[in-house]
């Protein structure tokens, strides 16, 4: 074997292994070590450091390393989202972004809603630093936007308040039982008529590249798994009265988009 090859060959592992241990260390490592030190209590202990400290959100919050983790599916995503509000009746109304998400998806959800007529685009997340980040990112819209220090499992958003509410990869992070209470939220702040947009993933096909998605979530994202059977939100947005559900998978069943509206409200008399 050619000297040059097995040199590279250990180069590529010892990235790919700093890189594992990097991500490992700021997501499930940290949720272990707040676990063994009694600090799962308050109500952002499931919020990785990657997500909560300005350092690392700047570090990681790079588009081609986001892309990358979303086996580059990142856009393709978020642009049936943005397709979506595009065609949504939004004018004069308010639309909510639950959680702030790595990437250019909020940028690409404002302009669509406002190019769609929305008066307001809400962006509420638990952590400070992640919409101090998003602002640098909204600019040119930043006439429509209101920024709200919020939690996505008690929202302090009234009953019926926006036509329109994106969640972008945050279920996957919840705990069980918070995953039920945010999708309850999302819904509930939704009018009548109004659509959730849910970016997730989603159980692949593939026997391959099912173990892959096992494995990664083993390691790396501990609730995650149960989105494919337990907690799958069609499952749990269709539950609740009144919500339909259209599904849209991508990458052979990995990743999906799913598009819950509630129901409008029915006339008497």
């Amino acid at each position: 074997m050619p000297a040059w090859f097995s040199y590279t060959f250990f180069a590529v592992a010892v990235v790919l292994g700093s890189t594992a241990l990097f991500f490992f260390t700021l997501t499930r490592g940290a949720l272990l070590m707040r676990g063994a030190m009694g600090r799962l209590s308050h109500d952002a202990a499931h919020v990785y450091p990657i997500y909560s400290n300005m350092r690392l959100i700047r570090l990681v919050d790079w588009q081609p390393i986001i892309s990358a983790i979303l086996l580059f599916q990142y856009s393709h995503l978020v642009t049936i989202i943005a397709h979506g509000l595009r065609k949504d009746e939004l004018r004069g109304k308010d639309v909510l972004i639950t959680s702030c998400a790595f990437g250019n998806v909020i940028p690409r959800v404002v302009e669509a809603s406002v190019k769609s007529g929305a008066r307001k685009v809400l962006i509420a997340d638990i952590i400070q630093n992640e919409l101090d980040h998003a602002q640098t990112k909204l600019g040119d819209h930043a006439g429509h936007i209101v920024y709200l220090k919020d939690n996505a499992v008690a929202m302090r958003q009234p009953d019926a308040s926006v036509q329109a509410n994106v969640m972008f990869f945050l279920l996957h992070e919840l705990p069980h039982h918070l995953k039920v209470d945010a999708l309850s939220e999302a819904m509930r702040v939704l009018a009548p008529g109004g659509k959730l947009y849910l970016g997730e993933f989603h159980r692949p096909s593939p026997w391959l590249l099912r173990a892959l998605s096992w494995t990664y979530f083993k390691v790396f994202e501990p609730y995650g798994l149960a989105l494919w059977d337990s907690h799958d939100p069609v499952q749990q947005l269709q539950a609740m009265p009144g919500v339909t559900c259209e599904r849209h998978t991508a990458f052979f069943g990995n990743f999906q988009v799913i598009v819950a509206t509630k129901a409008k409200q029915q006339r008497h008399g």
